[in-house]
């Protein structure tokens, strides 16, 4: 399996405290060495470094760490291959154009029977399950919106439901962003922690390394990440459930769909679905959706 790396922040933040730990795990701390890449947002930009070589040992890699890229959108995966040889054209993050914007797509897992998923619009330079979904599920948006939706709640759900389409196929671990949101999809591990004032100390899992982030950042700074592990090991991260799409905006969460809470996890008061008694056979229950409804698309 591969992993995944994003943040959303309201300020220009540079994200190479969370890279150093993260390309450890590209062939020194993890097995992941079949390619790396990660996508920068930035003032309407976009710029993009991909690389077929471990990120642990990649001078691409090192350059980005010495060179600080100012984003408030990231979008980082190493890869270990299962479907597809480890080529340029197989190394994610992977782009699409759509609304005039640039889409960023990197997927953790591996899915089943992804040749039948249909491609009306866009088709894939490589040949992983990983960029044919991709190509999939920006071509559903492309569908059912041709334009910017009015209401972000609408593409929100649309996109919750071709996820959990592409869940029933096997592991499908997503980051999407379209330069204004970013889209955080578990299926089966990712998560994620706000660093807000009053900020403090972090100290990676993967590399010798902290910082104090109160030292680099304003009170006014929110900065989210998200990661397939936590990549601190004194700090709370948050797990998302399996089924869950979560979206942030200049840091901060703006809504959450979906999501399977184990029965033992249930709040007080879940014990009565709408149409009556829980059925106690079942593993899992849908978690309440929550929306922001005031944000344009």
């Amino acid at each position: 399996m591969c992993e995944l790396l994003g943040m959303s922040a309201n300020v220009p933040t540079d994200i190479c405290f969370s890279f150093a730990g993260f390309l450890q795990r590209g062939g020194g701390t993890g097995p992941h060495r079949d390619g790396w890449g990660i996508a920068f947002y930035e003032e309407g930009g976009y710029r993009e470094f991909r690389d077929p070589h471990p990120s642990v040992d990649s001078p691409i890699a090192r350059m980005i760490l010495d060179y600080p890229i100012k984003s408030q959108m990231v979008i980082s995966h190493i890869r270990q291959a299962n479907v597809g040889q480890v080529t340029l054209a197989n190394t994610h993050p992977f782009t699409r154009e759509l609304w005039g914007r640039q889409w960023c797509y990197a997927h953790n897992g591996q899915l089943a029977d992804w040749q039948a998923l249909p491609l009306p619009y866009y088709r894939p330079v490589g040949s992983t399950d990983s960029e044919h979904a991709a190509c999939f599920l920006l071509g559903e948006i492309r569908r059912a919106f041709p334009n910017p939706p009015a209401r972000c709640e609408d593409l929100w759900r649309h996109l919750h439901a071709q996820c959990e389409r592409l869940r029933g196929l096997g592991v499908f671990n997503l980051l999407l962003s379209d330069g204004v949101h970013l889209y955080a999809y578990c299926s089966t591990k990712l998560a994620h922690i706000t660093r807000r004032a009053p900020f403090g100390q972090a100290s990676l899992t993967d590399f010798e390394m902290s910082v104090d982030f109160q030292q680099h950042t304003t009170d006014a700074d929110v900065v989210s990440v998200i990661a397939t592990d936590p990549l601190t090991d004194n700090e709370q991260w948050q797990r998302l459930l399996p089924g869950q799409l979560v979206v942030f905006r200049e840091g901060e969460l703006v809504a959450s769909l979906g999501g399977e809470l184990p029965l033992s996890q249930e709040e007080p008061g879940q014990e009565q679905a709408e149409s009556g008694a829980v059925d106690r056979t079942a593993t899992s229950r849908r978690k309440p959706d929550w929306l922001a409804s005031d944000l344009s698309c």
